[in-house]
């Protein structure tokens, strides 16, 4: 991975995001925060995410909260956002394969520290199939009628 990956989280997902950080150095992190268990409130920092992504959306970020459910809804509502909710390892290789997800949301209540290591990488690493799913993809960034 030749640019850097920006990756947040809430407090849920603080934990979890510095094992992450630090765990895998062979990905260029760029941490967004928090930077401290102290109670924050995950849109803003899905927010952060969001607004990168909506400028760059050939790049790929992070996101992690107690479900990665908040994350996924607020990251979601920026144009060219396409977030993920991701729980397993053939659910990351989908996301990116048939749906060109740039977004990645864990729940760190729910997938643990090994599981999160191999959706990350799948994730990373899968490329988007195009072809058929290319007109689909359009469809996704398509304003609502």
């Amino acid at each position: 991975m030749k640019n850097e990956i920006l990756i947040a989280s809430d407090h849920a997902g603080f934990e979890l995001k510095n094992k992450l950080i630090h765990s895998m150095t062979e990905i260029k992190w760029k941490d967004q925060g928090p930077y401290s268990t102290e109670s924050v409130d995950y849109p803003d920092y899905a927010d952060l995410i969001g607004a990168f992504i909506q400028k760059n959306p050939n790049e790929k970020a992070v996101l992690i909260c107690g479900s990665g459910q908040g994350m996924c809804m607020r990251a979601n509502k920026y144009p060219e956002v396409r977030a993920a909710l991701v729980y397993n390892p053939e659910v990351a290789q989908l996301a990116r394969e048939h749906n060109d997800a740039n977004i990645l949301c864990l729940g760190s209540r729910l997938t643990d520290f090994e599981q999160a290591q191999k959706i990350i990488k799948i994730f990373f690493e899968t490329p988007f199939l195009e072809g058929r799913h290319q007109q689909r993809v359009d469809k996704l960034k398509a304003p609502l009628r």
